[in-house]
C-alpha cells in the first residue's frame, strides 16, 4: 500500500514495477544490474481517485500517461535499485497530490476608466512624439 494522504491510499494491485538496466555510463555497474525501475500506476481503474482527480492527473501526467489509462514513471538516477524505488514512488505521491487540488476559477474583471483613459493618453504622446520625427518636406 501507498499513503497519498489521511484519505487516500493506493493498493498493491493498482502498482506495479518492473527493473531493467539502467542507460548511460556506469561501467560494469550499468550492465550486470537491473537498478532502473519502471513504476505504472493503473489510474483509470483505481477506485481511490475520484472523477475530477483523475482528469487532472491525466493532464498533469501528459505523455506518461497511455491509451490504457495507466500512469507510468522511470528512474534511473542512482546505482541503487532500493533508492530507485523510493523515488518514482515519490514522484507518483507528488503528482498524486498536485493533482488533488482544484485549479482557482479566473474571475474576469475589466480595467479601470481611469486606467484605459491613461493608456490612451499615453499611446496619443508617443503617437504625436513619433508624428515630428519625419523628414521635412518642401514647403
Amino acid at each position: 500500500m501507498l499513503r497519498i494522504n489521511d484519505s487516500i491510499t493506493l493498493q498493491d494491485w493498482e502498482l506495479s514495477e518492473s527493473f531493467m538496466r539502467a542507460s548511460g555510463p556506469g561501467g560494469q555497474n550499468v550492465n550486470k544490474v537491473s537498478s532502473a525501475v519502471e513504476l505504472r500506476f493503473e489510474a483509470e481503474r483505481s477506485p481511490s481517485l475520484s472523477g475530477p482527480v483523475k482528469n487532472r492527473l491525466k493532464r498533469l501526467a501528459g505523455r506518461r500517461w497511455n491509451k490504457d489509462g495507466a500512469l507510468i514513471l522511470q528512474c534511473d538516477e542512482t546505482r541503487s535499485q532500493q533508492r530507485n524505488r523510493d523515488l518514482v514512488r515519490e514522484r507518483l505521491v507528488e503528482l498524486i497530490r498536485k493533482s488533488l487540488t482544484a485549479p482557482k476559477r479566473r474571475i474576469a474583471t475589466k480595467p479601470t476608466r481611469g486606467s484605459v483613459q491613461r493608456r490612451i493618453t499615453a499611446k496619443k504622446q508617443r503617437s504625436e512624439l513619433k508624428a515630428t520625427r519625419g523628414k521635412f518636406g518642401d514647403d
